[in-house]
């Protein structure tokens, strides 16, 4: 290949989104239901902390089955990178053929609820406060993501903003979204079916499904389909 073959732009197959999730093998559920009975929730934690940093078969697999053991559901095919860290797992329902990147912070509430569909991405470095999040299925989450689900009421005005009760507001982000690297979602946001948000882009508001949303706040920009604004929807 030469140097300007290398550099020029080029289309390739996806892999994640086309990639057939396999159930694991027996005794991978065997051993998942084997470590949960053991070491219970605070057990885990210390285990986990004992793989959650290696790049070696035995991490990744030590990785799948502490997260399964330890969420309140998992479906086949879950896959954990080096460092992803989380945070009240027994909350979290992982559907099949998630892909949790490196370094991921999946955080939830002891009183939370989170659910993540089939064939989810979510990228290396992304925070997740999970206390009331739903990612529906396909979805790709870039790297650095953040997905935050409250805020200080900053009420009242005499005491710390730090200190004022916190409001959690559920976030959904819709089936075959795209959220671009670094991008960041507020509370109470909601992402339509197959919409695209750009990189960097902070979404104080809902964006419409199979629309393209970008910037500081974040626009509309156009349809996916390329029909101008006031056009006639479908």
């Amino acid at each position: 290949m030469s140097a300007d073959e290398f550099i020029a732009s080029r289309t390739v197959a996806a892999f994640h989104g086309l990639h057939a999730s396999e159930d694991e093998p027996g005794f991978v559920r065997q051993f998942t239901s084997e470590i949960k009975r053991s070491y219970g929730p605070a057990g885990l934690l210390d285990l986990y902390a004992r793989f959650a940093g290696g790049d070696g078969y035995l991490d990744a697999l030590m990785r799948n089955v502490i997260w399964r053991a330890a969420a309140n559901g998992c479906g086949a095919g879950l896959r954990v990178g080096s460092g992803a860290v989380f945070r009240h797992l027994h909350t979290v329902n992982l559907g099949n053929g998630v892909f949790i990147g490196a370094q991921a912070n999946l955080q939830g509430r002891h009183d939370g609820i989170c659910t993540i569909g089939d064939n989810v991405w979510i990228g290396p470095q992304s925070f997740l406060d999970a206390r009331a999040l739903v990612i529906e299925e396909h979805v790709g989450l870039g790297p650095g993501v953040r997905l935050l689900g409250s805020t200080h009421t900053g009420k009242p005005l005499d005491v710390p903003i730090i200190q004022t009760d916190l409001e959690i507001k559920p976030i959904r982000i819709g089936a075959w979204a795209d959220i671009g690297t670094g991008a960041t979602i507020l509370p109470g946001v909601s992402i339509g079916k197959g919409a695209i948000v750009g990189a960097g882009a902070v979404v104080t508001a809902d964006v419409e499904p199979f629309s393209i949303a970008a910037g500081v706040p974040a626009k509309f920009v156009r349809w996916r389909d390329e029909r101008q604004p006031g056009s006639d929807r479908h």
